[in-house]
């Protein structure tokens, strides 16, 4: 009996050491929940996002139609800016066919540069004579026009909000009334804005800001109907487009402490009406998004509006008594943002998207006791689950572990599914998992007879699953696609983050059309194909969809046309003053050649034709190294042993970033012109002996070529080259490099 008593004891000690043990994870992250680091933000945004991807909101018509300024109008109508007397026209046209309200996401903050007035300024400067600017002057003003359309309809004009505290307030089309305790402080609080002409907001009916911030990952899950701009209350486009729909006066903000319970903390918005609807915020006073999958009815091009070719029957079928709302979504103008449901979205739609959840009254709530419960639920999960394991063996633990994991996710779900609560699993899941982990690990150190049990039971629990193969023929698979020998070209702005910083959107989107155009015009002058415009960089081919025997060529050309139409906008661009240029712009540019799959890429559902190998990965490598060796325009060596009779420099061979076999790089300094005169033929010899002296260790050499032809290499924009061959010749001096070294360089970054 005594013996047994004693055995007992050892036994009860393990398990409470083990249930300890089980305890510090839970109690860790019930601390990391409590401190709400980024990570499980981001966790918590993501596992929201894949909810909507598995339920996105099924669409139903609520009255809400987009019309897209999109590509085929800016090819059909011409470039953007239309005049205004343009969009006073499709103003009054939708009106007519009688829109409840027609909301602008476009902020027309600048007069019309094509208004007769205008006109008759800059002919009168170019000595136009006083009959030719009477008849100018005694036209309609544009910005007349589109006010009195503005004035003339249920028009709602957009502004942006900004952090400049150097504009002007903005004062609401509409008074805001509280109830309960002015939740102010929970708001965000812009201290200036970017608004429309004051004839515009004076004109139109309704007044709102079209700003959307996504989360620190970039996706937009929830947007703001309301914010402070100079401590004033200012409400969103869609809110702003939903009250005058309605004709409604004032909004009401509910404060947390409207209700009449005791408050515990500083009152927080709760909620908005606006008219007839009352649409549940967050404390700072946005919307949770539930995002529908794209619907081809909700939006209309605008060109089908502008050239007459829509009965006015079929316009009031479009737009009677429905909010209309006006973006742009052609390629340059487009103002994307990432959602759950689309990598990139135009921000017109999400605002359309935010009026359709309020009509149709189809809201997601996270409400202010979701914390607390998920608090409850990750404790006393993870508290049950770490009593439990020790008394268990790692089968049924991992049983029961599964079993809590899969009851928190699927409890989450369903309050998704069927009630459209957002409440979070990730903490407890996570929790979970570590305490499963934590006490499997500490039964398996502690106790060594069970030890080959415990392992086989974690490596199944652990172990992925067997992926079935695919036994159709593959290819069903392919999309479509091609390997041709094919010449690539990438061409990105050096420091355009710090351009950006500078500048306004309006300013960065008319800068990036006077640099884009111009640009692309030179590559398809040579025959390139222009696979996308990725922010300020630009992917281009050649020998895809047509043949181009003279590819190479082609190429080659092209990059040192670009070259030299960047330094006629660099010279010409700053002196424009309706242009926004940030002084000298560079550029890099790398050409690569080889072989490609070329073809119809992407999904079942979306197809791109673009390209994709290793030829274009390391074309994107190439142009990466033309920043740490200060050269505008580098070539890999497939390219340039295909560029005979080209002014081709060899600059170093190189270890890029995810490649082990080594590449050689090459300037590409000019044409033929260049590659005949003797002056850059003796220039190349010398070079070429550097880089053999350099090679072969022979660093007094290779120094007293770097002096000698110091300044001939800095006349070629090869300065830097030579002093990285400077920097590294001192280096090998003072540490020399191993028997093996091949004079290869590793590059560092991408």
């Amino acid at each position: 009996m005594f013996g047994k008593r004693r055995g007992k004891i050892p036994t009860r000690r393990r398990r409470a050491a083990i249930m300890l043990a089980g305890l510090v994870p839970i109690a860790l992250m019930a601390l990391a929940k409590l401190a709400d680091p980024a990570v499980l933000t981001e966790t918590r945004g993501l596992v929201f996002d894949t909810y909507q991807r598995l339920s996105p909101r099924l669409w139903r018509d609520a009255g809400v139609r987009v019309v897209d300024i999109d590509d085929e109008s800016i090819r059909r109508l011409g470039q953007w800016p239309w005049p205004r007397t343009d969009l006073a026209a499709l103003t009054k046209a939708i009106a007519d066919a009688g829109a409840a309200a027609i909301g602008f996401d476009i902020v027309f903050s600048e007069p019309d540069r094509t208004s007769p007035r205008l006109l008759a300024e800059w002919e009168q400067r170019q000595g136009a004579t006083p009959a030719q600017l009477a008849a100018l002057r005694s036209l309609p003003d544009h910005d007349a026009r589109f006010a009195e359309a503005l004035a003339a309809t249920p028009s709602v004009l957009g502004f942006f909000l900004t952090q400049d505290r150097r504009t002007d307030s903005v004062q609401p089309k509409a008074g805001f009334a509280v109830a309960g305790t002015d939740p102010g402080a929970s708001l965000t609080d812009y201290p200036g804005a970017i608004l429309p002409l004051a004839q515009f907001q004076a004109a139109a009916p309704g007044l709102g800001f079209v700003s959307i911030k996504g989360d620190a990952d970039g996706i937009i899950r929830r947007v703001p109907l309301i914010a402070r701009a100079k401590g004033a209350l200012v409400p969103a486009l869609s809110a702003e487009a939903l009250r005058v729909a309605q004709g409604a006066g004032s909004m009401i903000v509910r404060s947390s402490d409207a209700s009449g319970e005791v408050n515990a903390g500083a009152p927080e918005a709760v909620a908005l009406k606006i008219g007839e609807a009352e649409v549940p915020v967050t404390e700072r006073g946005e919307l949770w998004m539930h995002y529908t999958e794209p619907v081809p009815e909700r939006t209309v091009p605008a060109w089908k509006l502008m050239n007459g070719g829509v009965s006015q029957a079929e316009m009031q079928r479009l737009f009677s008594g429905r909010i209309v709302l006006i973006g742009a979504g052609a390629i340059g103008l487009r103002d994307l943002v990432s959602t759950p449901l689309q990598d990139r979205e135009l921000g017109v739609v999400i605002h359309a998207q935010a009026i359709e959840q309020m009509v149709l009254k189809d809201f997601l709530y996270r409400p202010d006791w979701a914390a607390g419960l998920e608090m409850s639920v990750l404790l006393g999960t993870g508290v049950l689950l770490a009593l439990l394991l020790p008394m268990m063996g790692a089968f049924r633990g991992a049983l029961l572990a599964a079993g809590l994991m899969a009851g928190v996710g699927g409890g989450s779900w369903y309050a998704f599914r069927a009630k459209s609560l957002l409440i979070d699993p990730s903490a407890s899941i996570l929790a979970l998992l570590a305490c499963y982990i934590v006490v499997t690990l500490f039964t398996y150190l502690r106790e060594e007879r069970q030890r080959r049990y415990i392992h086989g039971a974690f490596d199944r629990y652990l172990s992925p699953e067997m992926v079935k193969r695919i036994t159709d023929d593959p290819s069903r698979l392919e999309l479509g696609g091609e390997v041709r020998e094919m010449t690539v070209l990438f061409c990105d702005i050096r420091g355009f983050s710090h351009i950006s910083e500078q500048m306004g959107p309006q300013e960065i989107i008319r800068f990036l059309i006077a640099f884009l155009t111009p640009m692309t015009d030179i590559l398809l002058a040579r025959r390139a194909t222009i696979d996308k415009y990725i922010g300020d960089a630009i992917l281009a081919f050649w020998n895809a969809p047509l043949d181009d025997p003279d590819q190479h060529r082609n190429a080659a050309r092209a990059a040192l046309a670009m070259v030299e139409g960047l330094a006629e906008l660099n010279r010409t661009m700053p002196q424009r003053t309706e242009q926004s240029w940030p002084g000298q712009v560079e550029i890099g540019i790398g050409l690569n050649a080889g072989p490609c799959c070329v073809g119809n890429m992407g999904s079942a559902r979306r197809l791109s034709y673009s390209l994709i190998g290793d030829t274009v990965n390391l074309a994107s490598r190439i142009e990466g190294l033309t920043k740490a060796y200060g050269v505008r325009i580098l070539v890999g060596e497939e390219l340039a042993e295909r560029l005979e009779g080209f002014a081709l420099v060899e600059v170093d061979r190189v270890r890029v970033v995810g490649r082990d076999r080594p590449v050689t790089v090459h300037a590409l300094l000019g044409d033929e012109k260049l590659a005949g005169s003797p002056a850059f033929a003796a220039f190349a010899g010398a070079h070429a002996q550097l880089l053999a002296d350099y090679r072969q260790r022979r660093w007094d050499d290779a120094e007293h070529r770097l002096d000698a032809c110091a300044a001939e290499a800095a006349g070629y924009g090869l300065a830097r080259v030579g002093e990285r061959y400077r920097a590294s010749i001192r280096t090998f001096r003072a540490h020399p490099p191993a028997d093996d070294w091949d004079g290869v360089t590793i590059a560092e970054s991408k």
